[in-house]
């Protein structure tokens, strides 16, 4: 097993909240991160159709079957979320903190039922697929950034050394067949799979609900549907522009990028390492790459990200500015290996309209070295959490 750095953060939690919910994309580890956590604990998988229909028509039975002095894990939850009703009638009655411990692969369904039944007795925390730091711990990182990217994260592909070209376009088909069905009722199965290879060619681009919907063929409004369900999914994410314009015109439109480069690379049509190197969209899956970094750290210590771009209406643009309280720290992301002053024009844009040090910036590129200039810091891809410390 891969040591996910999430474990620590679900212990402490369980040991604070009569449950626990870990979400995230599916193949992402819940299970197996859950399992070890709390060895003692009673597992039940309710994608399992037998126990999922004793969980739906005998909700109490089936609580009192599993019971456990230690405690519970129930499996992809979102199978039988009525069972979250009675799981507040046992919180309530015994007052034993991490009793419970459920997991779950789409965000917008289970949100909806929790907060519903479970607000105030239940954290919420999020597992996404394998971060640079869990890889290179376990010496699984490559030193060659574009099998990173195509590689991605989802440990089933390390664990079980599975070819990416086998593994992602199966989990693609399987997602597409089984979770689009369940959340929504998209009918239309194949439009739906050329709307995420159109998501995917937009990676690290302004949102166009007009022009995305006219090269599918579909509305705005079901364009917005669409890329509800891919977020709730944990396939996609939307960076939002920040706020605060320093008496500046912004842009309003946020950005999309994916969670795993792996999944683009794929929806992109790649088939290797090489073809990522040479390909237009290099620099956009290496942004994508670096962007659901900056987010894993954040989850994995069980907090929400705090992550922004800034784009002003004449071209002046950051890639990432990361609010920690009221510290703004701007970060661009970087294709290219070799370190440019180029690379600090924004940068130095930015830090003069807000009266920032530019001690506090940061960029961050596919090279190797590390240097620290009187214009920001410069670190590699590899060590993007140094971007994190205060």
């Amino acid at each position: 097993m891969i040591k996910r750095e999430l474990e620590k953060e679900l212990k402490y939690t369980a040991s604070k909240f009569p449950a626990v919910a870990v979400l995230g994309p599916r193949q992402s580890g819940k299970t197996t991160l859950t399992k070890a956590a709390f060895s003692k604990y009673t597992y039940v998988s309710l994608e399992n159709i037998s126990i999922r229909k004793f969980a739906q028509e005998d909700p109490q039975g089936f609580l009192k079957k599993y019971k456990n002095k230690h405690g519970i894990i129930l499996d992809e939850i979102q199978n039988a979320p009525d069972i979250l009703s009675y799981m507040q009638i046992y919180i309530d009655e015994q007052k034993k903190t991490g009793y419970f411990i459920i997991t779950g692969s789409q965000n917008f369904l289970l949100n909806q039922a929790i907060t519903q039944t479970l607000a105030g007795r239940i954290a919420i925390l999020t597992l996404l697929p394998l971060s640079t730091q869990e890889l290179a711990k376990e010496n699984l990182l490559s030193d060659n950034i574009e099998k990173n990217i195509f590689n991605g994260g989802y440990p089933r592909i390390y664990d079980e050394k599975i070819p990416p070209t086998k593994w992602v376009p199966n989990y693609i088909r399987t997602y597409i067949e089984r979770d689009v069905r369940q959340i929504q009722n998209v009918t239309d199965l194949t439009l739906f799979q050329t709307f995420i290879k159109l998501c995917a060619g937009r990676i690290g681009q302004l949102l166009n609900l007009t022009s995305l919907g006219n090269d599918c063929g579909i509305s705005t409004g079901t364009v917005k549907k669409w890329l509800s369900l891919l977020e709730a999914s944990y396939i996609l994410f939307l960076l939002q522009p920040h706020y605060k314009n320093f008496s500046k015109r912004l842009v309003k439109s946020p950005k999309l990028y994916f969670y795993d480069t792996a999944i683009a690379c794929s929806l992109l049509g790649l088939t290797s390492p090489e073809q990522v190197s040479t390909h237009y969209m290099r620099g956009n899956l290496f942004e994508s790459y670096i962007l659901s970094e900056f987010a894993k750290q954040y989850y994995n210590k069980g907090e929400l990200p705090s992550l922004y771009f800034w784009r002003d209406k004449h071209g002046h643009e950051i890639d990432c500015i990361i609010e920690q309280g009221d510290k703004l720290t701007p970060v661009e992301v970087k294709a290219g290996q070799t370190i440019n002053k180029s690379f600090f024009e924004n940068i130095a844009y930015w830090n003069r309209l807000s009266g920032q040090n530019p001690k506090d910036s940061f960029v961050v590129y596919a090279g190797d070295d590390e240097q620290r200039r009187k214009t920001g810091h410069v670190v590699n891809w590899k060590l993007i959490n140094k971007v994190f410390k205060k």
